[in-house]
């Protein structure tokens, strides 16, 4: 059984929608972390190291790999404070190296010409840098020994395409654009899905949770309405499947093997 004290925080006010709009643009990776954070086992695990973090260096975190991250990040956060250290996969963030035999028009890097809100850490690795902008996110690995002014080379794993390199980028702008861009179509799944696994960490009923995400007045035939019904548990299936190590699919990391997160959830 789950203990709602792990919950405290985030499940307080899982009924306004409007709590969970920041969901609407976020990129694949902050994806990941909403539903890994919501794990009962991670959140054990973050208050066992939390408890242990005197005794235990911040380097040394043999949990960890098993979350696909390089270090624990604190549950209680959401994507837009939050800022894990995931594993090696991603295809979103780009490698970014000094040019060694850079060309004469040669991208410079400037980390102050990048748009968007930036927030650069030490990830247990090297350094990290994501620069974030109303529905648009920049991930970069900064190699060591790259400087600014530096001409500046890229690599991406997999495939590039749709991800803008711009570790230069154009006239320097932390300035919101003037409209927000319209959320993809699969964003509002994603916030339904938040939510209605929430909900369901808090112990409401399937009908509880129909009324929160669509309203009562949609809600009220729910004993005739077999759609709505159907469309509730297939949230709540997605949203519990994606905590217990779907999540990894959207960080691109390779998926657990069959059992492993069977076994943890019975762990005390």
């Amino acid at each position: 059984m789950v203990d709602p004290q792990l919950y405290a925080h985030h499940h307080a006010h899982w009924y306004p929608t409007a709590a969970y709009l920041y969901i609407l643009w976020l990129d694949a990776l902050a994806l990941a972390w909403e539903y890994l954070r919501r794990h009962p086992d991670y959140r054990l695990d973050w208050q066992r190291r939390h408890r242990r973090a005197r005794a235990v260096p911040p380097a040394e975190q043999p949990a960890a790999p098993r979350w696909g991250l390089r270090l624990l990040e604190n549950p209680d956060l959401d994507a837009r404070d939050a800022h894990p250290a995931w594993l090696p996969g991603s295809h979103s963030v780009v490698q970014l190296y000094p040019d060694a035999d850079p060309p004469a028009d040669a991208m410079a890097f400037d980390l102050w010409r990048i748009p968007g809100h930036k927030h650069l850490q030490h990830d247990g690795k090297g350094l990290a840098l994501i620069a974030r902008s109303p529905g648009y996110w920049q991930r970069y690995a900064l190699a060591p020994g790259l400087e600014h002014g530096m001409a500046v080379v890229h690599a991406c794993r997999g495939h590039s395409d749709g991800i803008a390199i711009q570790p230069s980028g154009g006239p320097a702008s932390d300035a919101p654009s003037a409209a927000w861009p319209r959320p993809p179509p699969a964003a509002l799944l994603e916030l339904h899905t938040l939510q209605a696994l929430d909900a369901t960490l808090a112990g409401a009923s399937l009908h509880q949770i129909a009324e929160g995400l669509f309203g009562v007045d949609a809600a009220a035939g729910w004993y005739s309405d077999g759609g709505l019904r159907s469309k509730v548990r297939r949230l709540v299936r997605r949203g519990e499947a994606l905590m217990r190590g779907g999540y990894r699919h959207l960080a691109q990391l390779p998926p657990l093997e069959k059992g492993r997160f069977e076994g943890d959830a019975k762990r005390p």
